[in-house]
């Protein structure tokens, strides 16, 4: 990493304070401080996604996926795909569902003694799990990933090929860290491409070392431009802010920026826990935050999130809903709800004042918060 040290030195330094913040706060609620509430068992309907045409696309995306920590015993007595019961609803119909997988998937290696908290969960469990719940399509490029070092990287990779969902932003060195996967979808290519922007830098792979892909702008730059000559749908996912905080960082809309200036269409955020604004910048999306889907903590931080819905028309983007969910582990037990009525009112009247300060206007339909795609962008010429 030497060779980089001069572009980094700026940016570490700006999130150091991000993961330090984080860690005293999100982290550090894994040890409930009150008796957790029973779980919710009444299931509130699920908002319903219009349907697709013959020739679209819908991608669903979640935020953080964390099924260890003090979700452990839970899901030891429930199962592992008990997390994801009254999800399926707005999985089902989606071509891709995608999500970032924070720790590995694995019984080998050990644990990283040099961080507060490292996770790991069983993979022969989890990838079944995953797989079933729909997922396709995971990022490993986080500040989790390592947790059980270069073994249990290993064991994820291999888990989740067999399960056979494609991931991105991790790998046996920089190369491979920082290669696209891809699927067809009604004859369109979709690429997908993850980076991390979080410490520890350790866990950022090189040439020879097996790691996370780290967010460098002319990688990400030049990766984007590259799968945008081979498909025609690039996704972009990024770990990165500060933990419990909607404010932006300044990396943050630059690089989000970059990704969609080189060709992504979206681009897919997470790491702060708790839901941040949507952009929409030159007919891509960047939804900077998508907060908790289902992580192993108890925190009353993280209670609320959002599964964003992204439809693709003709390779353009055409709509963005999002969803609002219940993630408070102290009622719903690490079993994410949606959220219906005045409850997911505020979700959206939330996400609209965030976006807004990022001149990107949500409407309220019926508790899911839309975006409103000009007509002459996505009609084809």
């Amino acid at each position: 990493m030497n060779h980089n040290m001069y572009y980094l030195f700026p940016l570490l330094r700006s999130i150091a304070l991000s993961v330090l913040v984080g860690t005293l706060g999100a982290c550090a609620s894994l040890a409930p401080t009150t008796t957790p509430l029973p779980a919710d068992t009444r299931t509130a309907p699920t908002p319903a996604a219009p349907p697709l045409a013959d020739d679209d696309i819908r991608i669903s995306a979640v935020g953080d996926i964390m099924l260890d920590g003090t979700a452990r015993p839970v899901l030891q007595e429930h199962g592992y795909d008990y997390p994801f019961a009254h999800m399926r609803a707005l999985f089902d119909d989606a071509h891709v569902v995608i999500g970032n997988l924070e720790g590995p998937l694995t019984t080998r290696g050990k644990a990283d003694h040099s961080k507060t908290y490292a996770f790991h969960s069983p993979p022969d469990k989890v990838g079944t799990a995953l797989k079933n719940a729909g997922f396709n399509v995971v990022t490993l490029a986080n500040n989790h990933t390592l947790d059980y070092g270069p073994q249990g990287l290993t064991q994820t990779l291999e888990t989740l090929d067999a399960a056979g969902i494609l991931h991105v932003g991790a790998g046996k060195d920089s190369h491979t860290a920082r290669r696209a996967a891809t699927m067809v979808v009604h004859g369109q290519r979709i690429a997908f491409l993850g980076y991390s922007v979080t410490l520890p830098d350790t866990f950022y792979a090189t040439t020879t070392r097996p790691g996370t892909a780290f967010g460098h702008e002319a990688h990400v730059r030049a990766d984007v431009t590259a799968a945008r000559l081979e498909a025609d749908i690039v996704i972009v996912s990024f770990h990165w802010g500060q933990e419990g905080k909607t404010a932006l960082r300044e990396y943050q809309t630059r690089l989000g920026r970059v990704a969609i200036d080189a060709g992504a269409q979206a681009v897919l955020g997470h790491h702060p826990h708790i839901l941040q604004a949507v952009e929409y910048y030159k007919d891509g999306v960047i939804l900077y935050s998508l907060g908790n889907f289902v992580f192993g903590s108890y925190s009353k931080t993280a209670a609320r999130s959002a599964v964003a819905q992204l439809t693709f028309r003709h390779g353009r983007l055409s709509e963005l809903r999002m969803v609002p969910i219940r993630v408070d582990n102290f009622v719903v037990q690490f079993q994410p709800q949606a959220l219906t009525g005045a409850e997911a009112d505020a979700v959206v009247t939330g996400l609209q004042e965030l976006s807004a300060l990022q001149n990107t206007t949500l409407e309220n339909r019926d508790g899911v918060a839309y975006l409103q795609i000009p007509a002459a962008t996505t009609a084809l010429e």
